[in-house]
């Protein structure tokens, strides 16, 4: 399975670097260029599912980049605009803009655009969910975490695609073993405990500041993809 790929155009390399950061949290893969000239060349070189570009480039212009870029093929297009740029943004949307984003702005923000602009367009690898940080792909029975494909066992595979099924709700043990180990031999509150456990210092390993998996006691397990 292909990760959406994104085409990150920005000459100002501190805010390219908090962008990236958040794309990839996401779960998407991603390339910066610092110039229009860049993006040109690498863009003949890889297909992108979406390209974001900063209006104010230094050699060629944001809207001529778009053009340019949509020559051959149709690119969800997010332009960055400059604050107060009411023009630019009036542009922006006439010659087909997905969306825009006003600097400053929250990286993350523009990350969670970047995954609507995609899902709009239809550009979501087939068999794939997105919630959070994490990107299910059902098919091929794979989770990636934060833009990090998991190593997981058959076990700890199930519980979370569980747990991704319904964001927020409580599964007991009782449905998490009904679910995941079905009729196996292998039962007990202890071994859903002890997946659990695993599971957690695997996705702990990708952001060690983060739990999305909550232990409700006496109830069950959650996971929070806030």
């Amino acid at each position: 399975m292909r990760m959406p790929f994104i085409l990150l155009v920005e000459d100002e390399t501190a805010i390219a670097e908090t962008v990236l950061y958040a794309l990839r949290a996401e779960g998407f893969e991603a390339v910066h260029c610092l110039t229009g000239g860049d993006a040109l060349r690498r863009a003949r070189e890889q297909a992108f599912d979406l390209a974001v570009l900063d209006v104010g480039l230094p050699d060629i212009g944001g809207f001529a980049l778009c053009r340019e870029l949509r020559r051959d093929a149709d690119l969800p297009v997010i332009f960055l605009t400059a604050q107060g740029a009411e023009a630019d943004r009036i542009l922006g949307l006439e010659i087909g803009a997905d969306d825009y984003v006003t600097k400053p702005f929250s990286p993350r923000e523009l990350a969670v655009r970047v995954r609507v602009v995609l899902r709009r367009r239809g550009r979501v690898p087939a068999g794939t969910a997105e919630e959070g940080g994490f990107l299910h792909d059902a098919d091929g029975r794979r989770v990636r975490y934060r833009g990090h494909a998991l190593d997981l066992t058959r076990y700890e595979y199930g519980l979370l695609a569980a747990l991704l099924a319904r964001p927020g709700a409580v599964l007991s043990r009782a449905q998490l073993m009904d679910r995941v180990w079905g009729d196996a031999l292998e039962s007990g509150d202890r071994t859903v405990d002890t997946h659990i456990k695993t599971l957690r210092a695997k996705l702990r390993e990708v952001a060690p500041d983060a739990d999305p998996i909550h232990t409700h006691r006496g109830l069950g397990y959650s996971l929070d993809i806030e």
